[in-house]
């Protein structure tokens, strides 16, 4: 199969189809840190969508439309004197950021190919993205986070899980570590948050390729 990884620098999925055979290429606007500069297509991913692959496995940019990410679209608060009402402010230049990152999750998701899978964590329903096909965690593959992950599919079956382990932490804080036991891992460095569990990229290799 020809797959295209679209928003990879990691390489993890990559790497896993390509471990099967598989003519697999990561693709971003980020030169690659998985160590296969070979196998990686550096520029922008709208580019390269229309050549003929038989499988697009998107990772499009979510800080403007995931649901932890929605407070940022405000600035502030003014009050109506005359109705002695509060507004909030909206903050327009990261509107029209979210709305940019809204139409490439569709250019995604409406790639021309047969089989896609386009992952995101939970996106605000400002945005009216359609309804996922499914919700994962990587302890479902043998990882023992929490970490809530959606993904649309188009042309495939939902992801089986392969290795169902207890959680042991929080991957990302998503505002409720402090009302837990769980440690919480990976929240300061935006690549660490973004990181593709090893059990999840094997899982698609194995299940999708």
């Amino acid at each position: 199969m020809r797959v295209l990884i679209a928003c990879e620098e990691s390489q993890a999925v990559c790497a896993a189809f390509r471990e099967r055979g598989h003519e697999a290429y990561s693709c971003d606007i980020q030169e690659c840190s998985g160590g296969h500069p070979e196998w990686h297509i550096l520029g922008d991913v709208k580019d390269w969508l229309g050549e003929g692959w038989d499988l697009i496995i998107a990772h499009p940019p979510c800080t403007y439309l995931s649901n932890m990410g929605a407070n940022h679209l405000y600035m502030g608060t003014e009050r109506i004197k005359r109705q002695n009402d509060v507004f909030r402010l909206m903050n327009e230049d990261r509107i029209r950021a979210a709305i940019k990152a809204r139409d490439f999750f569709f250019a995604m998701l409406n790639a021309p190919c047969s089989k896609v899978a386009v992952e995101n964590p939970i996106p605000s329903s400002i945005w009216q993205l359609p309804p996922p096909t499914q919700m994962i965690q990587p302890y479902f593959f043998g990882e023992p986070y929490k970490k809530k992950t959606y993904l649309w599919l188009r042309g495939l079956k939902p992801l089986q899980a392969t290795d169902v382990v207890e959680p042991t932490g929080l991957w990302v804080d998503g505002g409720h570590a402090k009302t837990t036991k769980m440690q919480t891992f990976g929240f300061r460095d935006s690549k660490k948050r973004a990181k593709t569990f090893h059990g999840i990229a094997q899982a698609m290799a194995e299940q999708w390729g």
